[in-house]
């Protein structure tokens, strides 16, 4: 864990996130052992209360969460400085529809940082991308 920072448990809503840049998503290892990383997200503003986050498929933490959707997320800076506090989770990876969905939403959200990363992404060898899609842990 990181200094300072212990996981605090804070109403089971996702508007602590309006208008901020970056979750902190802490997954598990199989030790139990927890590993936070900080990310890119969007919300979906509608009644899903569904944050939307991407990475590669062969990620570290996309590999914890095909193991176990067993998150706490927070908002943070993008070095991880937790400003706000630690919510239980449940995350997943998604496909079809509501990958294009998340995509579109993080796309719009980053615009033009996330296009020109986009592009450089053309130039090395491409890599597959997931969609996570994380909601409170009361929901299924």
């Amino acid at each position: 864990m990181m200094p300072g920072a212990e996981p605090r448990e804070g109403p089971n809503t996702f508007s602590v996130f309006a208008a901020k840049k970056y979750l902190n998503l802490e997954t598990y290892r199989r030790n139990g052992r927890a590993v936070r990383t900080p990310l890119w997200f969007a919300a979906d503003t509608g009644p899903s209360a569904t944050l939307y986050a991407y990475t590669l498929a062969n990620s570290g933490k996309a590999k914890r969460i095909r193991r176990t959707s067993v998150v706490k997320i927070a908002p943070c800076d993008s070095r991880g400085q937790t400003s706000g506090p630690w919510m239980d989770a449940r995350a997943e990876i998604v496909t079809g529809d509501e990958f294009d969905h998340g995509m579109q939403l993080i796309n719009r959200k980053y615009r033009p940082w996330k296009q020109i990363l986009d592009l450089t992404v053309l130039l090395f060898r491409r890599r597959q991308r997931i969609v996570l899609a994380v909601r409170p842990a009361d929901r299924r």
